[in-house]
């Protein structure tokens, strides 16, 4: 039996619990959350977990194995470190910390044990499908992918937590363009070495936050990354997806438009390229747990996507593109 607890008592919490108590072999022992009512409410969800607003006490337990942080991302890194200084295994929700430095000290503190940040994207089915390909040279040499990515995520209600506080967030390139720039280097194998950015309102003019942006990335062999993001499509749910990936021998596609399955106002199921992908990458950290594999999502390549975040994040700020060698925070 592999035991794990829960950090983190919000909606990404409820679906990683869910996922979690599909794992065969796998009990969930503790959930941790600031309020314990709420952490109470997610514990529910699976008989015999207990609910706590003691980090400490969770930690002290011998018999947790794994720690799956699904918190708000100011707390990524204090709950990551004091698991790993426990011994513990860790599972982290992208993104992965709101500064380099503290990436570095999560790392550090998982030297003994595993550290596996959540970039769910890399399980979605048409992405896996897209790497493999890449990996297995069939566009040999890859030098441009261009992804086009719109949603109704959020809107038309809006954001009216700590997403919208840039000091709790990192800005919306850290938070949600984290997706995007984990698949460009994961597909171009390469190092992001400067960044132009511009955003704009589309259709929530009156937040804080813009919902739209623009990235031009170019790593360090020259190739690039277009990545268009945007949370401006009007109904809850809605998405569509357009991503392009050539090299010097060939191109590979993929589109939302493409998947097969129906849809209403009264059922929009996820596009069938993007569905399980949650539940994928939960049961691949519990083999990374176990021993029986090695991460997906390799560490370096976190740490230069979130580089590459926060440079565009400063983008924004002046005006400017912005190298990612410079950004130190």
């Amino acid at each position: 039996m592999t035991r794990v607890a829960l950090v983190g008592s919000g909606n990404i919490a409820r679906e990683h619990i869910r996922a979690l108590t599909a794992i065969p072999g796998v009990e969930v022992m503790w959930v941790h959350g600031s309020d314990l009512a709420r952490a109470q409410s997610v514990a529910a969800l699976c008989p015999g977990a207990v609910a706590t607003t003691d980090l400490a006490q969770v930690l002290a337990d011998p018999t947790v194995d794994g720690v799956d942080v699904a918190n708000a991302s100011p707390d990524h890194a204090r709950a990551t470190i004091a698991a790993g200084q426990s011994g513990k295994h860790v599972h982290v929700e992208k993104p992965v910390a709101l500064s380099l430095a503290d990436l570095d000290r999560m790392v550090e503190a998982t030297v003994d044990s595993s550290l596996m940040v959540g970039q769910t994207v890399r399980f979605q089915p048409s992405i896996a499908t897209l790497a493999q390909a890449v990996q297995a040279g069939e566009i040999g040499r890859p030098r441009l992918t261009h992804v086009s990515w719109y949603t109704g995520y959020v809107w038309p209600g809006g954001w009216r937590g700590w997403q919208l506080d840039r000091e709790k967030s990192g800005g919306h390139p850290v938070h949600n363009g984290t997706h995007c720039l984990d698949l460009a280097v994961w597909l171009l194998g390469r190092e992001p070495v400067r960044v132009f950015a511009r955003s704009f309102p589309s259709y929530a003019s009156g937040m804080p936050v813009h919902d739209s942006f623009h990235l031009t990335v170019r790593f360090d062999d020259d190739s690039l990354a277009m990545l268009e993001i945007s949370y401006a499509l009007r109904r809850h749910a809605d998405s569509l997806r357009r991503i392009v990936v050539s090299g010097d021998a060939g191109t590979l596609t993929h589109s939302t438009e493409d998947d097969p399955g129906l849809v209403s106002d009264g059922a929009r199921p996820a596009p069938s390229s993007t569905e399980g992908a949650l539940d994928a990458q939960l049961r691949h950290w519990i083999d990374v747990v176990r021993g029986t594999a090695e991460p997906i999502v390799k560490i370096d390549e976190v740490r230069r996507a979130l580089a590459a975040a926060l440079a565009a994040q400063e983008s924004l700020d002046t005006g400017r593109a912005v190298s990612v060698g410079s950004v130190t925070a």
